[in-house]
């Protein structure tokens, strides 16, 4: 009889919230108190620290964790050197198309990129998650899209509450709009036979 292999560590509930959510909320603070430029430096710092405890703790970070995590030191290491706050902003346009593109090409060679970050949470069918595939690609080009309206037309503390509470509030809400679709293509329970094969 093989030894069970041990189960790999993860963070705690808060843990994982702090990781996620802690460094927008010390940029929002930071940027109010020292502008957009210096609250950009102190946001790479919080960012460099979340991952180290992510990867300290559960020895992993996930693929898009670790792009965000390039282009904050790259865009926001641009707007700290060059005095820019440009640069930081269009960092979220970037980083929405790029999610966009991916998914599309993704979808375009037969690849659920969605599916691979999404699938314990979201168990669909495979037509499901291509339908989701394209609502979330065309999502992400509407957040670029009002990243580049709200950068252009208002002031750094706008665009930072964009940022920092609309975003993730827009993700959350189009999140739940997926649901009707989660529930038509959601795969069948397990039945007891399916569950104990020896049976």
């Amino acid at each position: 009889m093989q030894p069970e292999t041990p189960a790999r560590p993860k963070l705690s509930s808060n843990a994982r919230l702090a990781v996620d959510l802690g460094p927008l909320v010390v940029f929002l603070i930071a940027s109010s108190k020292l502008g957009l430029r210096w609250g950009t430096a102190v946001f790479i710092v919080a960012m460099l620290v979340a991952v180290a405890v992510q990867l300290k703790v559960e020895r992993k970070v996930a693929p898009l964790a670790w792009v965000t995590l390039g282009m904050v030191v790259v865009f926001g290491g641009l707007t700290v050197y060059l005095g820019d706050e440009s640069f930081i902003k269009i960092k979220v346009t970037v980083i929405e198309v790029l999610i966009g593109v991916a998914l599309l090409v993704g979808l375009a060679f037969g690849k659920l990129f969605a599916k691979s970050l999404l699938g314990m949470a979201l168990p669909m069918d495979d037509t499901g998650w291509r339908k989701f595939t394209v609502r979330f690609a065309l999502f992400s080009f509407a957040l670029a899209g009002a990243n580049e309206f709200i950068r252009r037309s208002f002031d750094d503390q706008a665009w930072l509450y964009f940022k920092v509470g609309g975003l993730p509030v827009a993700t959350f809400v189009f999140m739940i709009t997926q649901m009707p679709l989660a529930k038509r293509h959601a795969l069948p329970a397990s039945t007891p036979d399916e569950q104990d094969p020896a049976r």
